[in-house]
C-alpha cells in the first residue's frame, strides 16, 4: 500500500507540473506519436497547398480580367497573337493561343475556304475543350489532398485516442490505482491526438469547399470565353468564305 502510495504521489508530481504540449509529446507512446507526426506533416503540408491555391486563384482572375480587357478592345485577334505569344502563362491566354494556332495551321494549308468550315471549326472547338481540361487539371493539383486530410485526419486522430485510453486502462491496470495521477497522462494523450487530428481536418475541408467553387467558377468564366471565341471565329469563316 504504502509503495502503490508514494507511485501514486511521484505520478501526481510529475502529471501536475508535465501537462504542457511537449510534455505531452514526449511522454507520449510512440505509437501516439507517430500519430502525431503524421497529424502534423498533413497539417504543414495541406497549409502549403491552401496558401499556394489562393496565390495561384487571385493570379489566374487578375490575368484573366486583363486579357479579356485586351481581348475585347483589340482590333486584330492575329495582332494580339503576335503580341501576346510569349506571354502565355495562364489558362485563358493558352486558350486563345491554341485555338489561334489551330486557325493559323489550317490557314497555311488553305483549309478556312469555304466548303470545310464545319471541320476547322469542329477542330477549334476541340482544341479549346482539351486545353480547358489540361488547364483546369493544373488548377486543380493536389486539391484532392485537402479532401483526403479532410476525411482522414478525424479517423487518425481517434485512433490516437483509442490507443491512449487503452494506455489508461494498462496503467490503472499495473498500479490497480483509479487516481488522477494514473489516468490523466493516457487520457491528455489521448485528447491531444483528437485536437490535432481536428486541427487538420476543418481548415483542410473548407478550403476544399472554397477552392471547388472557386474553380469550377473559373472553369464557366473560360468555358464562356471559349464559346465567345468560337462564335467570332465561325463569323470570320463564313465572311472569308463568301
Amino acid at each position: 500500500m504504502e509503495n502503490s502510495a508514494l507511485i501514486a504521489t511521484e505520478l501526481a508530481g510529475s502529471v501536475s507540473g508535465d501537462l504542457s504540449i511537449w510534455g505531452l509529446f514526449l511522454r507520449a507512446d510512440p505509437v501516439v506519436k507517430a500519430v502525431i507526426f503524421l497529424l502534423l506533416a498533413a497539417s504543414f503540408w495541406s497549409w502549403a497547398v491552401i496558401f499556394e491555391k489562393i496565390l495561384r486563384i487571385k493570379k489566374v482572375r487578375r490575368q484573366a480580367d486583363q486579357f479579356e480587357a485586351a481581348f475585347w478592345s483589340s482590333d486584330s485577334l492575329e495582332d494580339l497573337y503576335d503580341s501576346m505569344s510569349a506571354k502565355l502563362d495562364h489558362p485563358m491566354a493558352m486558350l486563345f493561343a491554341n485555338a489561334m494556332r489551330e486557325w493559323r495551321r489550317s490557314a497555311e494549308r488553305g483549309l478556312h475556304k469555304a466548303g470545310v468550315h464545319a471541320g476547322l471549326q469542329a477542330r477549334i472547338e476541340q482544341v479549346m475543350r482539351i486545353t480547358i481540361d489540361r488547364e483546369m487539371e493544373r488548377l486543380e493539383r493536389y486539391i484532392g489532398f485537402l479532401a483526403t486530410v479532410g476525411s482522414t485526419a478525424p479517423f487518425v486522430g481517434l485512433f490516437g485516442t483509442v490507443w491512449g485510453i487503452m494506455n489508461s486502462f494498462q496503467s490503472i491496470a499495473a498500479t490497480k490505482d483509479t487516481s488522477l495521477a494514473v489516468v490523466a497522462p493516457g487520457i491528455a494523450e489521448a485528447l491531444f491526438a483528437t485536437a490535432l487530428g481536428l486541427v487538420a481536418a476543418i481548415p483542410a475541408v473548407i478550403a476544399y469547399n472554397k477552392f471547388s467553387g472557386d474553380l469550377g467558377r473559373y472553369a464557366l468564366r473560360l468555358e464562356g470565353f471559349a464559346t465567345e471565341f468560337a462564335a467570332i471565329m465561325s463569323r470570320q469563316l463564313e465572311e472569308g468564305g463568301e
